[in-house]
């Protein structure tokens, strides 16, 4: 039962352990998340090069193919900036609501806000009992947040607040837009390996270029580089994602204290969400990462061969409980929640 789940981090206590402040926990992670993106995209613009030198055998054909990745960036980051938020809301089954019809929700994302420093964003329902929630859009000016009806009862007050703090943090730290970007590269390098790889099958093959003095030899390793790169590179530019989404949920979780300065409320709802056992039909592989608790459940058919989108439960919440320098939770509780992200 979700109360049984939720029991076993209310207990909470003093501790003589040094804790660290939101503060530094924020920077931390964002330091870290901008690493993880620039690792993406030194992996597009290598394997963009590797691919046209390997090829060609031409340095300035090479650079021509790395410009032809990031401009396929571009377009795909502009389609996604203008629209990818409609598409979400739409492919979740959500409803915008209004005051009227939400009122104690509204108070609470109203309140959110407030404290954010943030425009109220759009509010919408997913008519699910699987209690989750998520924000999308491209800035804070123009962000949604959604949320289930299941969340709604099954959370009190004090664990809603919580749950919309992170959301609201994501969008004031521009979470919303960030993991566009880093979807985007992702998925840029994953159309430039499928090309090149299709185009190799295919009989495409390295043209000798007019490099000088061994620069056959260089075309040769660098196509085989590229081979290499076009199977490995959208594997581990996924994994890239998929830390980078890590890293972004701890950084919700912290700057969600912040705003609310009760850590008990968010600890409370992160363990009754997962360890729920209702099954969220609308989402899927795409929007997973969005969620402030992982919707697929590891007892899904459709979980099978997926990296973890979300940190697991149990560090979000000894994390948590560091900010305030409270114990971490004991054997038992992190058994309990153990396996649920």
């Amino acid at each position: 039962m979700p109360g049984e789940a939720a029991a076993p981090v209310a207990a909470r206590g003093r501790s003589m352990t040094p804790h660290t402040t939101f503060y530094s926990e924020e920077a931390a992670n964002r330091r870290y998340s901008l690493l993880l993106a620039a690792i993406v995209l030194v992996v597009l613009g290598g394997l963009g090069f590797a691919i046209g030198y390997g090829l060609t055998g031409s340095t300035s054909s090479a650079y021509v193919v790395v410009l032809g990745a990031v401009f396929l960036s571009l377009l795909l980051t502009a389609g996604s900036y203008f629209g990818g938020d409609s598409l979400v809301l739409g492919a979740s089954h959500a409803r915008q609501v209004t005051r009227e019809q939400a009122p104690q929700l509204f108070d609470v994302v109203q309140e959110m806000a407030v404290a954010a420093g943030v425009p109220m964003p759009r509010v919408f329902i997913i008519d699910d009992s699987a209690p989750n929630a998520f924000a999308t859009g491209r800035d804070p000016k123009h962000a949604s947040i959604a949320i289930t009806t299941g969340l709604l009862q099954k959370l009190n007050r004090e664990e809603l607040q919580g749950v919309i703090g992170h959301e609201m943090s994501h969008v004031r730290n521009y979470d919303i837009r960030f993991t566009l970007l880093v979807a985007v590269l992702v998925g840029s390098i994953a159309l430039l390996a499928d090309f090149f790889l299709r185009f190799t099958f295919f009989g495409g093959g390295p043209r000798r270029g007019n490099d000088r003095e061994g620069g056959g030899a260089i075309q040769l390793i660098l196509f085989v580089v590229a081979i290499v790169l076009a199977i490995l590179a959208p594997i581990f530019a996924r994994l890239v994602q998929l830390a980078v989404s890590r890293q972004r949920e701890y950084l919700a979780d912290a700057s969600s204290v912040e705003l609310t300065r009760n850590p008990a409320g968010l600890e409370r709802a992160l363990a009754k969400i997962a360890s729920d056992q209702e099954v969220l039909e609308v989402a899927n592989r795409a929007t997973q990462h969005l969620y402030i608790v992982n919707p697929i459940k590891k007892f899904e058919s459709r979980a099978q061969g997926l990296f973890s989108t979300h940190p697991p439960i149990g560090d979000r919440i000894n994390r948590l409980r560091q900010l305030t320098g409270d114990p971490p939770l004991d054997a038992a509780a992190m058994r309990q929640l153990q396996g649920l992200d």
